[in-house]
């Protein structure tokens, strides 16, 4: 079965995918991960990936496809795989189209975690994790049971990604919901897009779509 798993930083794609992993043994594949990897083997694609960020370019969609058509091959990926952040534009989802047909598959559903936008910034600002055994918190949701003590270790230094700003947070919702809304139209039309509520518990989040898998199988 190919899933793909659309919604913005923060909303969940990554423990939904590693959820998937566990209980269908389907291959989560990640943009960033496929290119680091196809980097770090030295590939044909991984190169030319390389030459471009060492540039400090964004590496282009032909690059990109590639790397993804390279993954594909592999043999770990015979259960089925779950896309986690690609595709990122409707020629990638084009182009993704064209190489699962060429492997006689095709996507059997995308699912769309759909979150709110403000809810999502105040998810993402919260966040911070213990500095020596990496346990997460929040400032609002997940307090440490002793205010700045790990419950886990017992440590008191706690550290935030760089990234988690309300400014940064805005800005990367902004080109993410810019670059989506022509995959959901996509897709749409396709008809093979489902949409569930990406502000419920993960637990709710995992049966949601579990229960799109079921329907998609039946």
């Amino acid at each position: 079965m190919n899933l793909i798993l659309l919604g913005p930083p923060g909303a969940g794609k990554g423990t939904q995918a590693k959820i998937l992993e566990e209980q269908h043994g389907f291959k989560q594949l990640s943009t960033g991960d496929m290119l680091r990897a196809a980097v770090t083997a030295g590939t044909a694609q991984g190169l030319r990936a390389k030459t471009i960020m060492d540039r400090g370019d964004l590496v282009s969609d032909d690059v990109i496809i590639a790397i993804v058509d390279e993954r594909l091959s592999k043999p770990d990926v015979s259960k089925g795989v779950v896309f986690d952040g690609f595709p990122r534009t409707p020629a990638q989802a084009d182009a993704l189209d064209k190489m699962l047909a060429a492997r006689g598959q095709k996507l059997d559903a995308v699912i769309e975690i759909k979150v709110d936008d403000e809810a999502l910034v105040k998810r993402i600002v919260g966040r911070f994790t213990c500095a020596k055994c990496g346990q997460g918190y929040h400032s609002e949701f997940a307090k440490p049971k002793k205010t700045g003590i790990c419950d886990v270790c017992g440590s008191t230094e706690f550290t935030r990604r760089v990234d988690d700003t309300e400014k940064t947070v805005r800005d990367r919702l902004q080109v993410y919901n810019k670059q989506t809304a022509p995959l959901v139209a996509y897709y749409h039309g396709q008809g093979n897009l489902h949409v569930i509520d990406g502000m419920a518990d993960i637990a709710d989040v995992t049966r949601e779509v579990e229960a799109v898998i079921s329907r998609v199988k039946a």
